[in-house]
């Protein structure tokens, strides 16, 4: 989001569930920390898989889930005071904070997050053409607004775990990125996935900088621009050290697209990755008893180093 601090905001997104879209982002936010990097986590998805990797839902019902999650901070918009969204920044009990500075925050979800969306969706009408853009900006720019916080610029990036669809919870999290991190299997309906999105996004960003240049009244409203940082291939299977040959017509696919790919993946590992939840605990936090295990951080930290790089951190 441009003249937002030195933030690196990026919303990680596919309009198909199951795609390591959550593993993705606990795990680069995890390693960033490890880094140095002071890193908050956004769970925007009402499956709350993000929330429910890095803390257990007994913790959640007793400590989160009435007043801290980011569904009391959109309700709190049909008070006469809103809740201040840097009030849910929330620390991760199993991870502590490192030496060098480099932290991990999140905010949490909710299960009634998609009521939200709907919610927000009945806003967007207006009794005239002028007052719907009105109404079209705030809408869509409220938590780009939450996110102008000064408490938000202590931090290095802000990593957004979306919904897997483009509603109007994944518009708000599109308007205040400046990037987009897009996980995808190497299969039919992934690759067309992002091709789908890619216009998607222009869409957005088009209406969106449309009515900003036309509600001159505004109060200063900035157009938008996210970059796509790239398709980062995920459940891979591997043979010899290379993606196995029916997937590779899927990365071919994607190249065409004109998307940036990482040259990193992430491979099929369900067991492994499936434990780390319970512990709190990202993978790539975690030393690798066995030698797929360690191999497995490996990779992340390699996939890490390229995020950074293609962020410019």
């Amino acid at each position: 989001m441009e003249g937002m601090f030195s933030v690196r905001i990026v919303s990680v997104i596919n309009y198909k569930g199951g795609v390591g879209k959550t593993t993705l982002t606990a795990n680069i936010g995890a390693e960033l920390a490890f880094r140095g990097k002071k890193v908050l986590l956004i769970d925007l998805d009402p499956q709350a898989s993000l929330t429910f990797s890095l803390v257990r839902p007994e913790y959640w019902q007793q400590n989160l889930e009435a007043e801290r999650t980011i569904k009391k901070w959109y309700e709190s918009f049909d008070s006469s005071a809103p809740l201040s969204l840097s009030s849910l920044v929330t620390k991760v009990p199993r991870i502590q904070d490192y030496t060098d500075g480099g932290m991990l925050r999140f905010i949490p979800s909710h299960l009634g997050l998609i009521n939200v969306d709907l919610e927000l969706a009945t806003e967007l009408g207006g009794a005239s053409l002028k007052q719907s853009k009105i109404n079209y900006l705030r809408v869509h720019r409220r938590l780009a607004d939450g996110l102008k916080e000064d408490s938000f610029s202590k931090f290095d990036v802000i990593l957004i775990d979306c919904p897997p669809n483009f509603n109007v919870v994944t518009k708000n999290a599109i308007v205040a990125s400046d990037s987009v991190l897009i996980p995808a299997k190497a299969d039919y309906l992934s690759t067309l996935g992002i091709d789908f999105l890619q216009r998607s996004l222009r869409e957005l960003v088009g209406d969106y900088n449309e009515y900003v240049q036309l509600e001159s009244g505004d109060g200063g409203t900035q157009a938008i621009n996210p970059q796509i940082l790239g398709v980062v291939f995920t459940m891979m299977q591997f043979y010899g050290g290379q993606p196995i040959s029916a997937l590779r017509p899927y990365l071919r696919q994607t190249a065409a697209l004109g998307v940036p790919v990482f040259d990193s993946f992430l491979r099929e590992a369900k067991t492994l990755f499936a434990g780390s939840p319970g512990s709190g605990v990202p993978l790539v936090l975690m030393s690798g008893k066995t030698a797929t295990e360690k191999q497995l951080v490996r990779e992340l930290e390699g996939l890490v180093s390229e995020f950074s790089l293609k962020l410019g951190m």
